[in-house]
């Protein structure tokens, strides 16, 4: 029961928020229609979501590797699933445990504290579950001190967090009516500080003006395709047409097989987008009833992609930006003696679009350029670090990615060594 519990019901992010959904429009009473139609909508929203992601870094899996091939890199790809699935045969049972207890604990806070989130991005919680169970165990906790103070940290993460981002969450979509729970968050503040420190909100990424002879340009499709194209080809030349057309096309020739992975891509990022459009559409009304019956006045944390229709310009800046960051960050990162982090395009991409929206809302084009950047250093350095002490528990392989699990995990280490626990 717990293995269907925690694996196909709570473990499904999808059924997660449909979950919430049914409960929010039962409590309001809606009618049978209402409730199957907001249930159903609100889980093919998410599900649609992680179609666009699927095709997405499908097509970022083959530029990695025709980036990988053409410019000889080795080093260490951050990834939160691979880091987690190693992690399952000694911590599988403490995560679970974790993040069980964890999101009663997020549902407490925000009943009784002024933390007003409920965070719905369940694989980041998951992920979080997992980095709280091994930097516990690697500082001296076991048992049920382990599941303990693992469970009230992720509930204090999921309030804290998009605490943190709201006043730049409303600042980008105009409204109050939900916040960001994803475990970037630190990227993402950062960002916007930076932006509002260095950049000019009165010129935004979305004001570009664009030529007519361009228009076409202002479509965000469009634009998509042919950065990605651009990108593609150029590494497609430096990868070899040998390599590509022996190894990743099945013969096919090596820069038509390029352009439509860029095209490919394009298409992961339109269906991300409708299904985001679907997803707020839903959950924003269905959530009201838990507001109001469980936790009054209370807000949903919902992913980082819901965000990115509100400057689709700073996305694209955003991801370009952060991960030149990860580039530059491979030739720094040797010189500290630390291992490279080689920047991997789907961490980027979604954090780096976000970070590039968040900056772009205090700084407008030059908060987008500079906090995105900021973001990219922070994804190559924080990892690096990581590492370091999760190679302890044989992990040498992979670590996590987004910002804060590098903060929560270096944090949590360096008290416990302070308090003489590890």
């Amino acid at each position: 029961m717990l293995e269907l519990i925690m694996n196909d019901i709570l473990g499904t992010p999808s059924i997660l928020v449909g979950l919430f959904a049914l409960i929010g429009l039962l409590l309001q009473r809606k009618s049978s229609a209402d409730v199957v139609s907001g249930t159903l909508k609100t889980v093919m929203g998410f599900i649609i979501i992680g179609a666009g992601a699927a095709v997405l870094i499908g097509a970022l899996d083959i530029f990695s590797k025709m980036f990988d091939h053409a410019f000889n890199v080795q080093g260490v790809i951050p990834n939160n699933e691979a880091i987690v699935a190693a992690a399952q045969s000694d911590f599988g049972t403490s995560t679970a445990l974790i993040m069980v207890f964890g999101m009663v604990v997020n549902v407490l806070l925000a009943r009784f504290t002024p933390f007003k989130y409920i965070f719905l991005t369940g694989h980041h919680t998951l992920f979080m579950a997992c980095l709280l169970a091994v930097t516990l165990s690697v500082g001296g906790l076991n048992g049920f001190p382990l599941i303990l103070v693992g469970s009230i940290l992720l509930g204090v993460c999921m309030v804290m967090f998009p605490a943190l981002l709201q006043p730049y969450v409303r600042k980008i979509t105009g409204s109050d009516d939900f916040a960001i729970g994803h475990f970037g968050t630190i990227g993402y503040f950062v960002s916007a500080t930076v932006g509002k420190w260095f950049g000019n909100k009165e010129k935004t990424t979305e004001q570009i003006k664009v030529p007519k002879s361009l228009g076409f340009l202002r479509d965000t499709s469009v634009a998509v395709s042919l950065t990605m194209t651009m990108f593609f080809v150029i590494v497609a030349l430096f990868a070899g047409q040998n390599y590509i057309e022996t190894e990743l096309s099945g013969g096919s020739n090596f820069i038509v097989f390029s352009f439509i992975q860029a095209i490919t891509f394009a298409a992961g990022v339109y269906i991300i987008l409708a299904g985001v459009r679907m997803l707020i559409a839903e959950i924003v009304p269905a959530f009201k009833g838990i507001a109001d019956k469980v936790a009054p006045n209370t807000k949903p944390a919902l992913d980082c992609p819901t965000i990115f229709p509100f400057a689709p310009n700073a996305v694209i800046i955003g991801f370009l930006f952060s991960f030149l960051a990860g580039l530059l960050s491979m030739f720094i990162l040797p010189v500290l003696g630390l291992k490279v982090i080689v920047p991997g395009l789907v961490p980027h991409f979604f954090t780096g679009a976000a970070a590039g929206v968040f900056g772009n809302a205090t700084g407008g084009r030059r908060g987008a350029m500079l906090g995105s950047f900021a973001n990219g250093l922070i994804i190559s350095f924080l990892p690096a670090i990581l590492l370091v002490f999760l190679g302890d528990v044989g992990f040498e392989g992979t670590t996590f990615g987004d910002s804060d699990f590098g903060v929560v995990g270096l944090f949590i280490l360096s008290v416990m060594k302070l308090l003489g626990l590890s």
